[in-house]
């Protein structure tokens, strides 16, 4: 495995080869890597060789794990830091809910969920709860997406997340949520909360008949030809849908590429439109101190001022799309990561939306950052740092 890897980067690295055709990332003539992505020199794709050795020595400095990116349907940077390899399944922690909202916009598209608006209440009817008001009663599945539900629920982006803490020590997870006063009417503020995507994750089942990860395994990961991931499940055997995915990030870039291609795949509509304007146009305030422009929707973040939207999981699982660049980026690490500094790293290496010139020393000092960062590193390589 291991060799076919270290073969699959010589070629993408290669400056043999026919320049690609500028209009070939047309919706189109879409390239589709249900069977296996294809990979290109980043020149070909307009991208710039000399800075993505700069990005995967970023990476270095953020623990990254891998460091994947495509531009116009074709790899062009496949980074994988020792000891870490193609075939390693990561946890994607947070990005999880984005998937759990793709599902959800799936079975709206397909007519199970007939609103987005239709009311949170209504799929637990069969359920004694407690604290229920009027405001827990105008909770939308939409509130839930946005992380705006309004429930009283503590789990900071910068400190202890004592709710999930006592959701993850509680019997029964659905009942410990839905059991929660309320801090806020719905819609009103943004409040992260790993429970509002439990609760789309017990939605997605009662709407389906399935469990999330089942019905995620027949609506969008066989059309996307992902074989490979790992869905742990609460007390209920619920797919836990906040956290507990884990994916290979060739296969987590496909996640990405759908909503880079409007929600279609090989000529199969399987997210509506509205929905991925919506993500691309994200509107929730997140009220950071850090990073204050980034904005929230439908479980994904997003940094409007940089044109980019994302999947994000603690310790810098990312799933980051620039529908403007055509390109699509996934990054797994091990420490958190500034999203601003990334999204400009990544911009910054787009030269041209036609392919460049072919640079040899750029390519040179590209296989230089891959081999001192990669499992498949030689004993005696150099650990030389590029500035």
């Amino acid at each position: 495995m291991q060799h076919q890897r270290f073969a699959v980067l010589w070629i993408t690295l290669s400056l043999v080869g026919s320049i690609c055709c500028a209009a070939g990332y047309a919706q189109g003539n879409a390239i589709w890597p249900t069977k296996e992505w294809q990979t290109s020199t980043p020149e070909e794709q307009g991208m710039d060789s000399t800075a993505l050795a700069r990005l995967i020595e970023f990476g270095t400095s953020r623990s990254f794990d891998s460091l994947l990116i495509v531009r116009h349907g074709r790899i062009v940077l496949d980074a994988y830091y020792a000891p870490y390899s193609a075939d390693f399944p990561h946890a994607i922690n947070s990005a999880t809910k984005a998937v759990i909202g793709t599902l959800t916009a799936i079975a709206y598209k397909d007519g199970l969920l007939d609103s987005l608006d239709h009311r949170m209440l209504d799929f637990f009817g069969d359920r004694s709860l407690a604290e229920v008001d009027d405001k827990k009663n105008a909770i939308t599945v939409q509130n839930l997406l946005d992380m705006t539900s309004g429930i009283d629920w503590s789990e900071p982006l910068n400190g202890r997340p004592d709710s999930l803490i006592e959701m993850r020590r509680s019997p029964d997870w659905i009942k410990f949520i839905l059991d929660r006063p309320m801090s806020n009417a719905p819609g009103d503020t943004f409040n992260y909360n790993s429970g509002n995507s439990q609760l789309l994750s017990a939605i997605i089942t009662k709407l389906t008949g399935m469990d999330a990860r089942d019905y995620a395994i027949a609506k969008l990961f066989a059309p996307l030809g992902i074989t490979t991931s790992n869905w742990l499940r609460d007390p209920q055997l619920l797919a836990i849908g906040g956290f507990g995915l884990a994916m290979l990030p060739r296969d987590m870039a496909k996640i990405g590429y759908l909503y880079l291609r409007n929600g279609e795949w090989e000529g199969k509509r399987l997210l509506p439109p509205a929905w991925i304007d919506k993500v691309s146009h994200a509107t929730v305030d997140m009220k950071r101190s850090v990073e204050a422009d980034l904005r929230y929707s439908n479980s994904f973040w997003a940094l409007p001022n940089k044109q980019v939207y994302m999947a994000v999981g603690y310790h810098c699982q990312l799933i980051m799309v620039f529908p403007e660049l055509d390109v699509v980026v996934v990054t797994t690490a091990r420490d958190f990561c500034p999203f601003s500094k990334l999204s400009d790293y990544i911009s910054g290496a787009v030269k041209s939306e036609t392919a460049l010139p072919p640079d040899p020393a750029g390519a040179n000092l590209l296989t230089t950052a891959f081999r001192n960062v990669s499992a498949d590193k030689p004993a005696e390589a150099s650990s030389t740092r590029l500035r």
